[in-house]
């Protein structure tokens, strides 16, 4: 289709998306509609708020849900790592169980079954509370910056002083905890090399690949690799950097394997060049040498990666503009191209929600789960679908 074509195509489409034949017209550009089955809240505590899930299916059915609980809000000193299970293809959660709860703020949580496996839960800690702390604090009752409540200002100091300043700069990493028993006892968490909020991906080789950003270090956007089941980890690539972009405002990279072989990378760009939009990069020997990126058209971010048992790519990412929601795209050609979007919700209410990430079930069913602010509520919620391909 050429580009004075295109422009008739692009109209039908917001037309024929108003008239509510969207999925009618993706079918009719070779594009697979999909049934929405459930979508509802998954969370078992709603005075907390939660960020930032992944999602992932084990060798035996299960499914497994991380996610950064205990908040009051987005950015507050509160955060731990948590998880629950699903035994029934997300039809029904156990009840969420701490996993690491540190002295300051843990954030993004992935989640990963290994091929022998073991099971890996990555995050991050932040302070990136503490200026609004200290504004808090200088902050007369009424002035902006004050909390409106005087006991969430002590709790937030109470916090804040379990450890010193210098123990608290110390605690800045990223971060694994590692079970090899199912999930039922879990090794003190050590630290990695990067962090991204999916974590890292298994290989076909058997190999782990981790892409992501040195954060706290040197904030390097690259690819480490560990050989020896998530124990440890190894440099193996630097993400190239297009002409023009600073690699630090490269984020949250996902990859994974297709299969014919060659890793995809999708990457958040906040460069001023496609900004927001979602770039992707290629590699053709194992993770070694990646191509530059490139922008694929897609405004959203960030991106998930899964491979289905056809072979099948499934992205799936946060729109964070009306319509608020989150949308997939699959390529059936090992990341070469990607269809048009196919939206999975367009119910949000504000661009405090996203980080979708699915999964593929025996049954051919699909889950996908992301945080979300509702609109009865600042508190954020996990929010799941259930779906599958018509």
């Amino acid at each position: 289709m050429n580009r004075r074509s295109i422009v008739p195509w692009l109209f039908a489409l917001a037309l024929c998306e108003t008239l509510g034949f969207y999925q009618q017209l993706l079918a009719d550009l070779g594009v697979p509609a999909i049934e929405v089955l459930d979508t509802r809240v998954i969370s078992w505590k709603p005075p907390l708020y939660h960020g930032w899930p992944t999602l992932a299916r084990r060798a035996n059915g299960e499914l497994l849900l991380a996610f950064s609980g205990g908040r009051e809000k987005h950015v507050c000193p509160f955060g731990r790592v948590e998880w629950m299970r699903s035994k029934d293809n997300g039809v029904t959660w156990g009840w969420p169980q701490v996993l690491y709860d540190g002295p300051i703020d843990d954030r993004d949580a992935g989640v990963l079954e290994t091929k022998k496996g073991t099971i890996l839960v990555t995050t991050f800690t932040s302070l990136a509370y503490e200026p609004i702390l200290m504004r808090a604090q200088d902050a007369k009752p009424g002035e902006p910056g004050a909390f409106s409540d005087p006991k969430l200002l002590l709790e937030w100091q109470a916090v804040h002083h379990r450890i010193s300043p210098e123990q608290r700069k110390a605690e800045l990493g990223c971060f694994v905890l590692r079970s090899t028993d199912g999930g039922v006892n879990w090794d003190s968490r050590y630290r990695v090399p990067c962090n991204s909020p999916h974590g890292p991906v298994n290989l076909d080789d058997g190999r782990l690949l981790y892409a992501g950003k040195a954060l706290w270090a040197d904030d390097r956007v690259g690819f480490w690799e560990s050989k020896d089941d998530g124990v440890s980890w190894q440099e193996l690539a630097i993400l190239p950097t297009r002409v023009g972009d600073s690699p630090d405002k490269y984020h949250e990279l996902h990859a994974i394997q297709a299969a014919d072989g060659r890793i995809i990378c999708h990457i958040r760009n906040h460069n001023d060049k496609d900004n927001r939009e979602t770039l992707q990069s290629e590699s053709m020997d194992g993770g070694k040498t990646w191509s530059m990126p490139h922008a694929m058209g897609v405004w959203g971010l960030p991106s998930h990666l899964l491979r289905m048992k056809s072979g099948r790519l499934v992205m799936t990412y946060g729109y964070r503009r009306s319509p608020f929601g989150n949308l997939i795209r699959i390529s059936d050609d090992h990341g070469t191209t990607w269809s048009e979007a196919i939206p999975l919700n367009q119910d949000g209410v504000s661009g405090d929600f996203g980080y979708p990430s699915t999964v593929e079930c025996d049954d051919g069913t699909m889950v996908t789960v992301w945080y979300e602010v509702l609109a009865d509520s600042p508190l954020a919620q996990l929010r799941q679908s259930r779906w599958r391909w018509k």
